[in-house]
Parts: C-alpha cells; structure tokens; sequence
C-alpha cells in the first residue's frame, strides 16, 4: 500500500466480519477497498458504529442480512486535526443519516452497516469510521472517458433522473450530482452515490459544505453568500446538475463553452446575467433538447424538476422505472449487452474506474472525460454516425469543409465563451492557412499542420488546462491537436482586441492569429501585411456560415 492513500489499510486486514481486499479508489476525504464477508471468526477490532442501528436492507446474498461482497469506506481519523476530524464526521454523518433513512430507494446506493474501527497498536485506523456500502462494478465517469455518448445512456439519464426523485421526495438534495458520483452495477443499472454533501430540507432550502463542482453548480450558488452553517441549497441545483449531466451524456459536451472548468463557470454567470445564451450541441436528440433547456433555466423558479422533470425524461428515453431497468450479465472482464461490448474492462480497475463513493470531491475537475485536444482525443477527428451535418445549425455542411474535421471545428468553437469565436471563422481560418491540409509542412516559416501551427507558439495552447507543455511539441501535428488549439488561441485573443477598432471582429481575430492582437490594435484594424489573408477569411467566412447567422 503506498502512501498518498488517505487511510492505507493492508490487504487481509479484518474490520467487523469483513476482510479487506483491493483498494478501489481515494481522495481527499477517506479511501475505499473491496471486502468480502468472513464467517469464520468472531468480527474482531470493530464495533457498531451505531449500537440501535436498525437492520441492512433485504435481497443479500450473505449470511446475517450481509452480502458477500462490499465496499469499505475508510474516513481518516487520528492523523488530522480536530477541526478536519470535525469537518469528516459531519461529512460521514450526512451521508450515514440519508442512506439509513432511504434504505429501500432502488437508485440509491446501499449502506450496509456502520463500523467504528478499535485497534489501538494502529494510531492511524484506530477510531476510523468505516461505512460499509454496495459494491459497484464500474462509474458512469468510467464509462464517459471509455465510450463518449454511450448508447445506453438515455435509460441510464432515466434511471438517474429517478434517484433523484427519490431524494427530492423525501426532502433532500443531493448536492454533487457528476458522474463520477454516478455508480454502475453488476446488471447494468445505476446508482446515486457520494452523499456527504447531501443536505435535508428545511422548508424551502437546505444547508451544504460550500465547495462543489463548477462545471456542475447552478450559476446562483457561484455568487452565493455562505454562512455559517454553509451555503444555502435547493432542489433545484440538481436539477441544474442533471441538465449538465443530461448534455454530457447525449452529446460528449458540456452545455455551456470553454475549455476548463473555470472558464465554462464564467460562461455560466454570463449566462445567468443575460449576456450569453445557451449553445446546445446539434447532437442533442430532439427529444432531449427542450428538457435539458428547462433544467438550464436561468433562475431557480424557472427549472423543471419533480416529478413532472422525470415523466419527460422516461418519456424521452423510452425507458419505464423499475429496479433493473438495464438488464445485462458480466461475462469475465466485459460487461455485454445481447453480446456487444458494451462498458469494457472494468472489474479489477482499481485507479479511478469507481470513484463514487464519495472520496474524490478534491481529486477531479467533474469532466468525467477526456477534453478534446488533450492526448486522448486522437480519434476526435474520425468520421462518425452524423458527422456529415454536425453543427449544421452554425456551419454550411454543403460547402466542401471536410466531414472530418466538422465536429472538432464546432466542439472547439463551442469551447470558448467569446461569442465571436464560431464554427465558421474556424473553419474559414484553416482553408485559408492550409486548404484543410492537415500534412502541410512548410519549414521555412516554421510552420505545421491544418492550422499552420509554429512549434514554439503552439506549445502554450496545445493543453486543454492552459498551461504551456515542459517540451516545444515536434510536428506533424494532427488536427486533433491543431483545431482545438485553434480554438484557445482564438478565445484568448478577442477579449484583448481594443474597442473601436475597424472592420468585422471575427475577421480581425483572424488576422491577429496571423499576426498578433498588438499589432492589430497599434494598426486600429488589419494590418497590410495580413490584409490579403485577412480578405480569403472573409470570404469563407461568409461562405461557411449559414443564412441567417451573421
């Protein structure tokens, strides 16, 4: 056992009746291990967390109302400070005191039983608080990074939509609603976890630790005063969530641009406040397109949620409520589905495959999946179903741009917050560098690539996070590297463009790419030099964008 995990427990170690296998995952706030039920001693150095603790639900396959298997979730203790102690058992104690309370929810995943761990000659588990939940067999995190809008994805929407509904019902929130917090079962079938930010209603509100995922948080609660007893929450900010959720799951991106989570949040307050609006992916079934709009309403008041939020969304997906809505079996390390893969290798994963337990909330960004222009997203740019009409609604598909490059040139637009940065100066911006020409090399300018990237300039966008990469990157560059890029350099240019200068401000980024935005501001529009370039990203531009779109 190394040591970044939270709480190191050695494999073999016994706590209660349970005997600790693998880990699974770890974070911030505890680690989580496989276990399986050991029958053949007195259940040594633990006791009941909880001595009235009321019965494990029914359907276990254990003796003692226990399943053979489990997941153990170990929260630190004896290393951290009281104030940190204090902050963990109030973390343990929300997730303990919903999952006790909501024990026959189907979409919720199960607690077990509560143990205290007692093992003084070990000060670093002695008095460890160790919840004993249902092991799952992958993440909906997993499956995002593995198979990018996944064909079960709307019944698994449904069956997440229901949790929800369940949680609501009985006055609480969730609060963290991402998919890594999202849980896949052995069949298929999902489950809400990671509940220490959940919170119980008080009349209209409740109160919840006041850190949370960006790219998840409604933009009220970006700005929101916190108190004492935390930030302020509603139903609503998960819905909120599950509207982000919904896009991710359906179309491989997030609902609102930018390329971190820092800057879709600002995109999220600039919406909020009525600057920006929303740019939903061509790639959002119809049938998804208006709810996930309403659960990305501006205000509280205005989204949908209850019960009539998941009447739509089994409509939707087709998909009626029930316990195993998902059917599958798990044949060795592949999970399949009428005999196709279906999520891959997941069972013996033990990185980051099953991070819902609620000990991750510090060790991701909530992406769920790679971003495109990092190292995974070599395929972005392979033709798929659609790929020929793929942003049609924001780029004329008729006018010889390659299907593809089509998707990375509108992914990358939608990317960034700037409203001038569209498919359409993209695409116009690489047939006036290059023709589409994703070989092209021309060494005696430097220059590389579909977008005619200088080695030494591209190292700085060329990273989905901005930051700059420790080596000048070596050419041939694929387009999965350029475009997205493109798209970053672009976005970090308008905002630095003097008001008032002359001419079309998409055409003057354009000639600041070639350039440089100082050059265009000392020169009060394009310069000479660019003018001629300036001019063949004009005419494409209006070429590639569609009537009615300026």
């Amino acid at each position: 056992m190394s040591d970044p995990y939270a709480v190191p427990v050695p494999e073999g170690y016994r706590v209660g009746a349970w005997e600790v296998g693998a880990p699974i995952a770890t974070g911030a706030f505890g680690s989580v291990y496989e276990a399986r039920l050991r029958t053949d001693a007195p259940p040594p150095r633990a006791r009941p967390a909880d001595p009235d603790e009321s019965a494990p639900p029914p359907g276990v396959d254990g003796p003692h109302g226990l399943p053979g298997t489990a997941a153990l979730k170990f929260l630190p203790t004896g290393t951290r400070t009281p104030r940190q102690l204090t902050h963990l058992r109030e973390l343990a104690e929300r997730e303990v005191e919903l999952l006790r309370r909501l024990r026959s929810a189907p979409r919720l995943i199960r607690l077990y039983e509560t143990l205290t761990v007692d093992d003084p000659e070990r000060p670093g588990l002695d008095g460890a608080t160790v919840l004993v939940l249902e092991k799952a067999e992958g993440s909906l995190a997993a499956l995002l990074a593995r198979t990018p809008r996944p064909g079960d994805g709307p019944a698994l929407l449904a069956q997440i939509c229901e949790g929800l509904a369940q949680l609501h019902r009985a006055g609480w929130v969730h609060g963290d609603l991402k998919p890594a917090n999202v849980l896949l079962m052995r069949d298929g079938s999902a489950r809400l976890a990671d509940f220490n930010m959940a919170a119980e209603l008080e009349g209209t509100h409740a109160y919840t630790p006041a850190f949370s995922t960006p790219d998840y948080t409604p933009p009220e609660l970006l700005w929101s005063e916190i108190g004492e007893r935390g930030r302020r929450i509603r139903p609503s900010a998960d819905v909120w969530a599950f509207g982000v959720l919904s896009h991710l799951v359906l179309t491989g991106s997030y609902p609102l641009p930018g390329g971190t989570p820092s800057a879709r949040r600002d995109a999220a307050v600039a919406y909020a406040r009525g600057t920006d609006e929303l740019r939903l992916s061509p790639l959002l079934p119809e049938a998804w397109r208006q709810i996930v709009r309403d659960c990305l309403a501006r205000t509280h008041r205005e989204r949908v949620g209850g019960e009539a939020l998941l009447r739509r969304v089994e409509k939707a997906a087709g998909a009626p409520r029930s316990p195993r809505a998902l059917p599958r079996r798990v044949d060795g390390r592949r999970t399949v589905r009428g005999g196709r893969a279906v999520l891959g290798a997941v069972a013996g994963v033990v990185t980051a495959a099953v991070v819902g337990y609620g000990i991750s909330a510090l060790a991701d960004d909530g992406s769920g999946r790679p971003r495109p222009g990092t190292e995974n997203s070599a395929t972005a740019s392979t033709p798929g179903t659609g790929a020929a009409h793929y942003g049609a609604a924001e780029l004329r598909t008729d006018k010889g741009i390659p299907v593809a490059y089509r998707r990375l040139i509108v992914d990358s637009a939608h990317d960034c917050v700037q409203a001038q940065v569209t498919p359409a100066l993209i695409a116009a911006m690489l047939k006036a560098e290059s023709d589409f020409d994703a070989r092209l090399a021309d060494p005696a300018l430097d220059e590389y690539g579909i977008a005619r990237w200088t080695p030494r300039v591209l190292r700085f966008y060329l990273r989905s996070d901005g930051r700059p990469t420790e080596r000048i990157p070596e050419p041939p560059f694929t387009p999965a590297q350029s475009v997205p890029a493109v798209g970053r350099y672009l976005c970090a240019i308008a905002p630095r463009l003097d008001v008032g200068l002359k001419g079309d401000e998409r055409v003057l980024i354009a000639a600041s790419y070639r350039t440089s935005y100082k050059k265009v501001n000392d020169a009060g529009g394009v310069p000479p030099k660019v003018r001629a370039y300036a001019d063949r990203v004009a005419h494409y531009l209006k070429e590639y964008t569609p009537p009615g779109k300026k």
